[in-house]
């Protein structure tokens, strides 16, 4: 009877890391892809408003943006999905460096998305 619950519960952890093993593999790509596509508008297709020139492999400058917004949110999904696979050490890690006040540090640092919100738009009204 032991043997059963050892071994479905081996069967279960490589199942799990196999799926963290795809998800970080796609968060990696997906990163490189939001770089890639974010240098190409950034540095290579030029802005502004005349329309000559501003094609890149045959997309012009908006195609290339949808693109960016696209692979941006698949992003987002993906590290949802890599923060809820390790929950559980990171609530470990974080309890075994901030003591009693673990609770507040991962609250500030949930919240922190908005102060670097604020400082983007600020930058970009400047």
């Amino acid at each position: 009877m032991k043997e059963n619950l050892v071994s479905s519960g081996e069967k279960k952890k490589p199942q799990k890391n196999v799926l963290k093993f795809w998800i970080d593999s796609l968060l990696f790509v997906n990163m490189l892809s939001v770089v890639m596509v974010g240098g190409l508008l950034a540095f290579v297709i030029p802005s502004g408003r005349s329309y000559a020139g501003k094609y890149f492999l045959g997309l012009h400058r908006h195609e290339w943006a949808n693109i960016h917004l696209y692979l941006s949110i698949f992003l987002v999904v993906l590290l949802c999905f890599h923060v809820w696979m390790n929950l559980t050490w990171i609530v470990q890690s974080t309890r075994r460096y901030f003591g009693e006040r673990w609770k507040q540090f991962l609250g500030v640092l949930s919240g922190a998305w908005i102060v670097v919100i604020f400082i983007c738009w600020c930058f970009a009204m400047f």
